[in-house]
C-alpha cells in the first residue's frame, strides 16, 4: 500500500498544532493510560495503522503489559481493565461508531462512565475520543504509513 499523498496535518500545520492544542486541553482531566487506552480502541475499529502503531508504543512506554495492550481490542473478554478503563472503552465504541445503532451512545453505557468520570473528565474524554477520531480519518483517508512520522 501507498501514501496518496503527504497527510493534510503536514501541509496545513496550524491544523496539527490545533488538533495538538485539543488534546492537550483536555488531557490534562484524565489519567494518561486511560487516554492511550482510549486512542488505542478507536485507532483500531477505524484502521488506522499509524495511531495503532503509535498509541500501542505508548502505552508499552508508560509500563503496560502486553496483555493489557494486546487485549484491547478484546477488552471484555479480559480481565486486563478496571472498570473506569471499560467504561471509557466502551464509551470510545459509542461515539466512534456514531451511526451503527439507532441510538449513538446507548443510556447503560453513557451512565456507567458517569460512574466514574466526574463532568469535566466526562467532557475531556468526549473530546479525547472526538480528536482521536479525528486523526484516524486523517491518516487512514490518505494511507499515511506506519513509521511516516518519524
Amino acid at each position: 500500500m501507498q501514501e496518496r499523498m503527504k497527510n493534510p496535518l503536514r501541509i496545513l500545520p496550524d491544523t496539527l498544532q490545533a488538533l495538538l492544542a485539543l488534546d492537550k486541553a483536555s488531557g490534562k482531566y484524565l489519567p494518561e493510560v486511560t487516554r492511550k487506552l482510549v486512542h488505542l480502541r478507536a485507532s483500531q475499529i477505524n484502521g488506522c495503522s499509524v495511531c495503532v502503531d503509535m498509541h500501542a508504543k505508548e502505552l508499552k512506554k508508560a509500563e503496560q503489559s502486553d496483555e493489557r495492550i494486546f487485549a484491547v481490542s478484546a477488552w471484555r473478554e479480559t480481565p486486563y481493565f478496571d472498570d473506569a478503563e471499560r467504561a471509557a472503552l466502551a464509551l470510545t465504541e459509542c461515539v466512534t461508531r456514531l451511526a451503527d445503532k439507532p441510538e449513538a451512545v446507548p443510556d447503560d453505557v453513557w451512565e456507567e462512565a458517569v460512574k466514574h468520570y466526574d463532568e469535566k473528565a466526562l467532557a475531556a474524554l468526549i473530546v479525547q475520543i472526538a480528536q482521536i477520531n479525528a486523526f484516524n480519518r486523517l491518516n487512514a483517508s490518505v494511507r499515511t504509513m506506519v513509521g511516516s512520522w518519524g
